[in-house]
Order: C-alpha cells, then structure tokens, then sequence
C-alpha cells in the first residue's frame, strides 16, 4: 500500500540530509584552513623568539666606555674573553700603568702663555734692547770736519763747520733712531721665538708622557692574551 504523503517527503529529506552534510564538510574545512594558518604563524613565533636570545648571545655588544677609550687605543681580546671581563683587565691595567709611571693621562696639557702676557714679555725685551748710542755726536763730528772743508775753501771756514755740525747731528740722529728700532724689533723677535720653543717642548713633553702611559698599559693587556693598536 503505497502512501502519497511519504513518498512526496522523501526527496525533500533527501536533500535536506545532503545539505547539512555538505555544511558539516564545508565547516570542517574552513576550521582546517583556520587550523593551518595559526598553527603557521605560532611555529613562526615561535622560531623568531628562539633565535633571538642565541643571537644576542653571540653578539656581545662592547661597553659604551673603557679606559682604552679614553688613552685614544683599541684592545682586541685572543682568547674570546666576554666584555665584562676585557673592561675588568682593561681597569686592572690602566691602574697598574698609572702607578708605574705616575702619569695621570687624564691631566690636561700644562697651560700656555696667554696672548697679553707674551705681548708684555716681547714689548719687555725690545724696551731692554741694547740700543746705539753717540750717533749725534759722531755725526756732528763728521759734519762740522766736513763742513770746515767746504768753508774753507769758500773764505769762512767756522760758518762751514757750524752748518756742517747741524747737518752732521740729523743725519746721525736719524741713522742712530733707525738702528735703535732694529735692535728692539730683533729683540722681541727673539723673545717670540723663544716663547715658540717653550710651548713646543711642553707640547712634545705631554706627548711622551702619553706614549708611556699606552705602552705600560699595552704591555700590561699583552699579559692578559690582548692585542692592542
């Protein structure tokens, strides 16, 4: 016995049974590619955040000071020695440097003269200079003999000497004026150059100093398993 109304149903629950499976797959696959997608970026993650500390590990970063900075050389460890432990031997040794050869590499170069005072010193030596003297009287001598020759022969000898004197003074004056501030520029010449010279040799000293200091501190890090440039 056939029943219209369950026959006609069939179909229907046929499809609708079909659907719903084809919507339990299609979850099933959207959550799988979900699945995937995150599972991709934790082991992503995760591999960032493993090589991280290994690679701060090994790359050691210098320290921002070291005494081998301040004494302007570099140190190189031969052993792989940890930063810690090269500023460590770097104190060590610029302690041991300072007291073998009591210099303090820190101290500032020993002041120069200021300007005011080598300008004072050089306007003292050309005041002090050894100057001529007597060129007036050696040069009127000079004029009036001269002048008495002329008057001579012209009828008044003493009229010729007198005039021959005046002009003789001028002209020994101007002569004895001019040597005057010769010697006096040479003098404060002499003093410039002097001033030069010490500066130089202070200049010269500070730096040796300095060398010494790098080649105790040297000597003492090439103890330790350090190259030093």
């Amino acid at each position: 016995m056939n029943v219209p109304g369950r026959s006609a149903s069939l179909p229907h629950l046929f499809c609708s049974i079909w659907l719903r499976v084809l919507e339990t797959i299609h979850r099933r696959e959207r959550a799988m590619k979900h699945f995937v997608g995150i599972s991709i970026l934790c082991l992503f993650s995760s591999l960032l955040s493993a090589q991280s500390p290994a690679s701060a590990q090994s790359q050691p970063t210098a320290p921002a000071w070291s005494p081998s900075k301040d004494i302007g050389v570099f140190v190189f460890g031969r052993n792989n020695q940890t930063p810690d432990q090269q500023l460590k031997d770097e104190s060590e040794c610029y302690g041991a440097a300072r007291q073998q050869t009591g210099i303090d590499p820190k101290a500032p170069p020993p002041a120069g003269k200021t300007a005011e005072q080598k300008q004072a010193e050089q306007k003292a030596a050309a005041d002090n200079a050894n100057t001529p003297s007597g060129g007036r009287a050696r040069g009127a001598a000079r004029g009036a003999a001269g002048g008495a020759a002329i008057g001579a022969i012209a009828g008044d000898a003493g009229k010729g000497a007198a005039a021959g004197a005046v002009a003789g003074t001028m002209r020994g004056g101007a002569k004895q004026r001019e040597a005057s501030t010769a010697a006096k520029k040479e003098a404060a010449a002499k003093t410039a150059a002097e001033q030069k010279a010490q500066e130089d040799r202070v200049k010269l000293a500070h730096a040796e100093g300095l060398d010494t200091f790098q080649r105790a501190f040297g000597a003492c890090m090439d103890a330790r398993n350090y190259s030093v440039k």
